[in-house]
C-alpha cells in the first residue's frame, strides 16, 4: 500500500514538473515576443510566480 502511494505522489509531482516546465517555455517565448507584460503574461502561466517570471526575463536579457 505504502509503494502504490508513493509512486502516486512520484507521478503527481512528474506532472506538476512537466507542467512549470511548459509554462516556463511559453513564457520565454512571450518575453522575447516582447509584447505582453509580466503582468499580462503571468495571467496565462499561473504555475509561475511574479518572481519566477522576473527571473525568467533576467535571462532572456541576458541571452538578448
Amino acid at each position: 500500500m505504502m509503494s502504490l502511494f508513493d509512486e502516486e505522489q512520484i507521478l503527481r509531482t512528474y506532472a506538476k514538473d512537466i507542467e512549470k516546465e511548459t509554462e516556463r517555455k511559453a513564457a520565454e517565448k512571450m518575453i522575447k515576443d516582447g509584447e505582453l507584460s509580466l503582468e499580462k503574461i503571468a495571467r496565462y502561466v499561473s504555475a509561475l510566480s511574479m518572481e519566477e517570471l522576473k527571473e525568467i526575463e533576467a535571462e532572456v536579457m541576458q541571452l538578448a
